[in-house]
């Protein structure tokens, strides 16, 4: 160590109480953290890019310093969603140091991860109190069983009044309206929800009792003709949905047009809807 010649000049001065690092909670134990091996837990941080056109939420879950769980949340700029993937990839095996120094792709990342940095070092985390810290796969949690983010899109205008776009439940479809054309309510879909049924379909036994209890539901009244269409989006197993409603043209009008790749022209609008022959005057031998 080199010192200039005034303080080798200087008299020694005793430093006096030093207590060292304050202990911040981790995990359920209180922490002098020192070094970077020091630091657990699992937090959050916000960031935005300098024009502030998006920003990012980033979760992380340390143990002893070291990333082994990151979620990159990205709302309003589309290249981010691209920053978002390359960041997915960088930050889990680094520690929080080398993540504060690495360039993430995307400023909004690189300031989230200086606000989330910040959040861990004072002792500001999730699982401050939670014994031995949350598992990892806290982050899919969050986002709940549909793996989507929690994301409110709305537009306004002062001519034509607001619009809901999106909501924590879904895509929103329709908006309900009073006698005073306010808002009293809105229909959606929840786009995770819905994938999971289309990936996995229900069996033929499921879904016809699927379809003949939303065919009493809509005789009764209680759901709309757009409300069983979607039913059947959802579920799968069309022709069981079309044999349910034989006798209610309007439904099943709205299966052949609405299901792309359906032939309007295989069916009989002045026959409910039934079939076609294939073969006119030369019966299907099968």
């Amino acid at each position: 160590m080199v010192y200039s010649q005034e303080v080798e000049n200087m008299c020694p001065v005793a430093q006096g109480v030093h207590h060292g690092a304050a202990p911040i909670p981790e995990e359920a134990k209180w922490v002098q953290a020192k070094e970077v091996k020091d630091i657990s837990g699992f937090t959050h941080g916000i960031g935005w890019c300098a024009p502030q056109q998006g920003c990012c939420k980033l979760s992380l879950n340390v143990k002893e310093g070291i990333i082994q769980e990151a979620l990159v949340e990205t709302v309003g700029c589309s290249g981010m969603t691209h920053s978002a993937a390359m960041a997915a990839e960088i930050l889990p095996g680094l520690t929080v140091m080398e993540a504060l120094n690495t360039d993430l792709v995307c400023d909004a990342i690189n300031t989230a991860m200086r606000e989330l940095f910040l959040q861990i070092v004072y002792g500001r985390s999730q699982s401050a109190f939670s014994e031995d810290g949350l598992a990892i796969g806290a982050g899919l949690e969050d986002l709940g069983k549909g793996l989507r983010s929690q994301v409110g899109t709305m537009y306004g205008t002062l001519k034509k009044g607001p619009r809901y776009l999106e909501m924590a439940e879904g895509y929103v479809t329709a908006i309900a309206l009073d006698d005073e054309d306010m808002i009293i309510g809105y229909k959606f879909v929840n786009l995770g929800k819905m994938t999971d049924f289309i990936k996995k379909g229900d069996d033929p036994n499921t879904a016809w009792d699927k379809a003949s209890r939303y065919k009493e539901l809509y005789l009764k009244g209680a759901i709309t003709e757009d409300d069983v269409i979607d039913y059947a989006h959802c579920n799968g197993q069309w022709s069981i949905w079309f044999t349910v409603f034989k006798g209610i043209d309007s439904i099943r009008h709205r299966l052949i047009t609405d299901f792309p790749g359906t032939c309007i022209h295989c069916f009989d609008e002045n026959n409910h809807y039934e079939p076609v022959e294939r073969n006119p005057g030369c019966p299907d031998p099968v």
